[in-house]
């Protein structure tokens, strides 16, 4: 059985949110050469860098966040955290990231509530690619 967050996946429940979050403003984490990093993410996935303008407009659509357990084994347990992208068109995406060379996980899943595919920055971290259905 799937070990993530999305096993459960339902429509968010406006009611119980809180009236003051409104969404994630940013996502943050190290890195052994952000600057190539951030130019990596910018290049293949259109994430705005510093000389992109920093900021990143997204697309309003669900948003799973899901602290797991410290023993998971959905994702190496070295990485602290692993981003989740919503896409469309993932098998077209993962051609031009192959294409690009960018390292990606043979394994595809497809569930109820979407498609699923991973790949790695150049600094390991594991990314998972969600199409969702409809």
């Amino acid at each position: 059985m799937r070990n993530d967050p999305f096993a459960n996946f339902v429509q968010p429940n406006r009611i119980a949110m809180s009236r003051h979050v409104t969404g994630i403003g940013g996502f943050f984490f190290r890195a052994n050469d952000h600057k190539a990093l951030a130019k990596w993410y910018n290049d293949h996935f259109g994430i705005n860098d510093q000389e992109h303008g920093w900021i990143w407009d997204q697309d309003a659509g669900p948003t799973v966040f899901s602290p797991f357990k410290r023993d998971s084994d959905y994702f190496d347990a070295k990485q602290q955290f692993m981003l989740n992208l919503r896409v469309q068109d993932i098998d077209g995406l993962l051609k031009k990231l192959e294409a690009a060379g960018v390292r990606s996980d043979p394994k595809r899943q497809d569930e109820d509530y979407g498609r699923f595919a991973w790949v790695y920055d150049p600094e390991g971290n594991k990314i998972e690619l969600w199409e969702p259905k409809g």
